[in-house]
């Protein structure tokens, strides 16, 4: 069943067809990595799968929610679980491990990379993807937390000596959907004079920011359709990490 959330889209909405753009991108870039035994952390709605899996010796994917997938596909293995830890994981069992928008939810973000850096062989490949606090228009509640380009690369470096932060980048449409959202968010967040957002707890805050999310994302669909339905993967392009791309996309070597 999919789950209702601003944080998990199929593509299926179209007022989500931007978010969900930005997401695929990552997953084109990976393709090109492909090799051998690949593990999937946080599947969600399963259109990675779709797209890495036919490329991979073998496709694990896991997520704490159940992920569509061809389940008589033989390369394919389906786990739900929570992580970390990646329970029933063999160290050093995989060539490329893809986690892309997951590490901003888990709570020890160190044993996070540490059990990726567990299963993977020596000289596998991890490809992350995680939002760029600079270019978020509001704090999101559903986040334990957001990096910088410094916060990211520190983290990093403490697992591997060998790795690239690059960026998602968006052309001019995704642009002028981009300021049109924020003047749009800005218009929600003007009655936040007390900045309760930032102050009371994220759980209390999630389901409210949850709803705010998909009704500004309506908006935006009524109030530029054209604008939101021709913004395509080839809109979103992968360049050098800097406080002005959407996402960072680490390539990191055990």
């Amino acid at each position: 069943m999919s789950i209702k959330t601003a944080e998990r889209n199929s593509g299926i909405l179209p007022e989500d067809n931007v978010i969900h753009h930005r997401h695929l991108i990552a997953y084109h870039e990976a393709l090109k990595l492909i090799t051998g035994n690949v593990l999937e952390i946080g599947s969600g709605e399963g259109y990675g799968i779709r797209i890495l899996a036919p490329d991979a010796e073998t496709y694990t994917a896991v997520d704490k929610h159940e992920t569509p997938h061809d389940k008589n596909e033989p390369n394919i293995r389906f786990t739900q679980m929570n992580v970390p830890p990646l329970s029933g994981l063999a160290d050093e069992s995989f060539d490329l491990v893809v986690t892309f928008q997951v590490i901003e939810h888990i709570k020890d973000d160190t044993y996070f990379l540490q059990e990726i850096m567990r299963v993977l062989k020596p000289k596998g490949l991890l490809i992350l993807t995680t939002p760029n606090i600079n270019m978020s228009l509001t704090r999101n509640p559903w986040h334990i937390r957001e990096y910088t380009l410094n916060e990211m690369t520190k983290l990093v470096s403490n697992f591997s000596t060998c790795f690239d932060i690059k960026g998602v980048f968006g052309n001019e449409k995704v642009m002028a959907y981009y300021e049109e959202n924020r003047r749009s968010v800005k218009k929600f967040t003007r009655f936040d004079i007390f900045r309760l957002q930032y102050i009371l707890p994220r759980k209390l805050l999630q389901i409210p920011y949850d709803l705010a999310n998909r009704m500004n994302r309506n908006k935006l669909m009524k109030k530029n359709t054209t604008l939101v339905e021709k913004v395509l993967t080839s809109d979103f392009f992968i360049d050098t990490a800097n406080d002005r791309c959407f996402d960072f996309f680490v390539i990191a070597q055990k």
